[in-house]
């Protein structure tokens, strides 16, 4: 978990590096840059999704994922000779941050089962809005009424983009599955939030390579333990074909590959005006599920998730010209 400064957009959540004078891309190719990564997010979701359907564990699935990005980013600590010590007041809020990227991790996979990628990826988009909610609940800076209307209109894009309205009444085991992915959704998006504000706010003095490597360890031991209790039934199973392995190395390696590049390339991606570019992600897991999966919506869903995109990156639009002013 590569995290923001305090003061910066909630967009922002791959690295608190030392305040200096650096060269950036050029806008064009920064935007291209935080596409492309996110492009390969939603590429490893996709992968996980067919992973599953092969009969790929839940926990299996994270831990491979998580193993491999903190091998990488281990190589890149030592190789920066980041300090690896931390403080002995700082552990209980990193494991408390590893313990909550873990559980995010569980229920967005359990969303992929249940609801198509795209439309799973769009509600954990929604961790700025609930980012800026837990900030002002502990205290922190009160939404104005412009971030407020925001966020009523995000929340009335969702509903159009999950036929909420109709879920509500029907009864059927496929609208229960709906029901399902999109709770777990919305709680991996809330626990999200919350690790943001604990790296934010807690753990800003730890350099980011560390706190992340960290996390992602945390979360590849406490995966595979709860996989070894039983805790997720099923959770180690492994894949039934070579297409499901597959799959796994292919989730495996785009989200590692991607999260690494990520954070090297970060200093100079400038993201507190190229952020918004990350919202890409959840557009291109409705293209990949729908080239890939055959996963399509309707007209009026993606006019919703076009809603909600929107008012993100409204929102944090807002917030940045707010901490600027």
């Amino acid at each position: 978990l590569l995290t923001p400064s305090p003061g910066d957009p909630p967009w922002v959540i791959f690295g608190h590096e030392e305040r200096c004078v650096i060269s950036v891309f050029p806008k064009h190719y920064a935007v291209m840059l935080i596409a492309v990564v996110a492009c390969s997010f939603a590429g490893s979701h996709v992968a996980a999704r067919i992973a599953f359907n092969d009969g790929l564990g839940l926990l299996l699935a994270l831990a491979c994922r998580s193993g491999f990005t903190a091998a990488i980013l281990l190589l890149l600590a030592l190789w920066r000779a980041d300090p690896l010590r931390i403080e002995k007041r700082l552990h209980g809020w990193l494991l408390l941050t590893g313990v909550l990227v873990a559980v995010q991790g569980v229920l967005i996979y359990a969303a992929l089962t249940k609801i198509p990628v795209g439309l799973a990826l769009l509600v954990v988009n929604l961790s700025p809005v609930f980012l800026c909610l837990i900030t002002w609940l502990l205290g922190g800076a009160t939404p104005s009424r412009v971030a407020l209307a925001i966020m009523g209109l995000i929340l009335v894009g969702l509903s159009i983009a999950l036929d909420v309205p109709h879920l509500l009444t029907a009864q059927t085991s496929m609208d229960s599955n709906w029901q399902v992915g999109i709770a777990c959704g919305l709680a991996g998006a809330v626990l999200y939030a919350s690790a943001l504000w604990i790296t934010s706010n807690k753990l800003h003095q730890v350099a980011g390579s560390v706190r992340s490597l960290i996390t992602v360890a945390t979360v590849f031991v406490g995966a595979l333990a709860a996989g070894v209790a039983g805790i997720v039934p099923q959770g180690l199973s492994l894949p039934g074909s070579g297409a499901g392995w597959a799959a796994l190395a292919v989730l495996a390696s785009l989200y590692g590959i991607a999260f690494s590049t990520f954070f090297i390339l970060m200093p100079r991606l400038d993201l507190a005006r190229n952020g918004p570019a990350m919202n890409t992600e959840p557009v291109a897991g409705l293209l990949l599920g729908w080239l890939v999966l055959e996963q399509a919506i309707g007209n009026v869903q993606l006019l919703g998730a076009a809603v909600v995109l929107a008012g993100v990156v409204l929102l944090s639009l807002v917030r940045q010209r707010t901490i600027t002013c």
